[in-house]
């Protein structure tokens, strides 16, 4: 395998000095690698995969050097518009690496929400003309690809890529890792706000730990997923797709369990909800402060005030809880409320090892949600 360390000094030594993107599972010892020892200042964890190729593309600008962007293959949606509109050759030039972790290669087994962008990873950098490589496993191949790609990034101005395949990278575990400020564990609190909803009331829960944690409380209680909505993909995108149910069924409570690093990709979400007058949307943002599923790296989570974010954007009421106590008395006083209503939780890292996932498909899932929904006819 690849040591980290290895690659890392094989970008530098072609004059790869800046290094930003958004952490992923195949990625994640590389990422861990760099976040140890790269200085603040030459990398950047960003909010979404699109703004780690205008961050690469203004260090370009500033220096004359290159920037490398990593991220999933997933993050490929968010990163086409830059690339196309930005850094392609007809329209700035602008060089830098791309490093695409590789979920769902075809043949290789992987969760539902990877398979059909498995398929299309490389169909997506044929369309958008980007020359690619697959990344080697050993460093001599590594060094003969980066230095062609880096060849024809240099002299053709345009990104270029390195697609990675699982377990090309040795293992390198974070050092750096931030002190959790909480006790409180999120599978935990979980746990609570589950246990404290309405019969009626409606969940969308985003792609990560938290459906994961959401499924197995309802696996353990009765067993009924009817009334979740588990948001395997679209990072960033459960609180929206909430909104949407919210105001469809404006006599219904909705929760979103969302996540800091969700939330974060795209906030300007959060801006639509605050604007929206949805009365029965409540917005629970669970802080760890950490791309928890994907190594551990750090989010800003901790780092700004989400609370006043949320009512800057209009929400009627935001909270911050961080204990078992306070989330119950919080469930208990939030159905007094109109909304839209933010709560943010903050958590401390970590899942355990035994965590399962649904074992029911997405579409299993849609159809049971669905019909959830749709029995509020006989409520009527």
């Amino acid at each position: 395998m690849l040591t980290p360390h290895d690659f890392y000094n094989l970008c530098t030594e072609h004059d790869i000095d800046f290094f930003t993107g958004v952490p992923d599972s195949l990625l994640k010892d590389f990422c861990a690698y760099i976040t140890d020892n790269v200085p603040e200042n030459q990398h950047v964890i960003a909010a979404n995969e699109g703004g780690a190729v205008a961050l690469a593309a203004g260090h370009h600008l500033a220096t004359g050097r290159y920037g490398l962007v990593y991220m999933q293959n997933s993050g490929q949606g968010n990163a086409v518009n830059p690339l196309a509109s930005l850094a392609d050759p007809d329209v700035y030039s602008i060089p830098m690496l791309l490093l695409i972790g590789w979920r769902g290669e075809p043949g290789v087994k992987d969760e539902p929400q990877h398979v059909k962008q498995g398929k299309i990873t490389l169909q997506i950098l044929e369309t958008l003309n980007i020359p690619y490589q697959l990344l080697p496993e050993s460093v001599e191949e590594a060094a003969l690809r980066v230095k062609e790609l880096v060849g024809e990034m240099a002299l053709s101005k345009r990104p270029v890529a390195l697609v990675v395949r699982k377990g090309i990278f040795d293992t390198y575990k974070l050092q750096n890792k931030k002190a959790d400020i909480s006790i409180l564990a999120r599978e935990n609190a979980i746990q609570i706000i589950a246990a404290a909803l309405g019969g009626n009331d409606i969940v969308v829960s985003t792609t990560g730990m938290i459906s994961r944690e959401l499924y197995e409380y309802r696996e353990a209680v009765d067993g009924n997923h009817s009334r979740d909505f588990l948001t395997v993909g679209s990072m960033g995108h459960a609180s929206q797709i909430a909104l949407g149910i919210a105001l469809a069924k404006p006599h219904r409570q909705v929760f979103c369990l969302d996540g800091d690093g969700a939330a974060i990709m795209h906030m300007g979400a959060m801006a639509i909800i605050g604007q929206s007058g949805s009365k029965n949307f409540f917005h629970v943002v669970i802080n760890n402060g950490a791309h928890d599923s994907v190594g551990g790296q750090p989010t800003v989570g901790f780092s700004i005030d989400l609370v006043r974010v949320a009512l800057a954007c209009g929400y009627k009421k935001a909270f911050s809880v961080s204990t078992m106590d306070a989330i119950k008395h919080l469930m208990i006083d939030l159905y007094k409320e109109q909304g839209p209503i933010f709560i943010e939780i903050r958590v401390k890292k970590g899942a355990r090892p035994n965590l399962g996932r649904p074992k029911c498909s997405p579409v299993e899932n849609r159809d049971m949600f669905m019909a959830y929904l749709h029995s509020d006819e006989k409520l009527k």
